[in-house]
């Protein structure tokens, strides 16, 4: 009963570390708070999976979400698995937008 008991108590921490690793909860609910919708399972959980820095693409999501711009995940996404400089080009997007240039 005790074997049992470990067994159960080794595998629910085990479950817990690798919940933790695959969704990041601080970024999630940093970027809840921020205003940006991003979806722990289905966004962050399959960036790791594809090899993203969620952090990258959240912080530029936050960026471009209090400078008033609406950009997706997955367009973000897109730009850093196509090489890009994702906070590069937010931070142009956000300069030209405050420009009034319209991209």
């Amino acid at each position: 009963m005790v074997e049992m008991a470990l067994i159960l108590i080794f595998g629910v921490i085990a479950f817990l570390i690798i919940f933790v690793w695959a969704v990041p909860v601080p970024l999630w609910i940093s970027a809840k708070f921020s205003g940006v919708n991003v979806r722990p399972f289905r966004d962050l959980v399959a960036m790791r999976l594809r090899r993203v820095p969620p952090t990258l693409i959240v912080k530029a999501m936050i960026s471009a979400t209090k400078a008033g711009l609406r950009l997706s995940v997955d367009k973000v996404e897109a730009h850093f698995l196509a090489g890009g400089n994702v906070q590069g080009v937010v931070n142009a997007l956000i300069a030209a937008d405050k420009a009034g240039i319209s991209l």
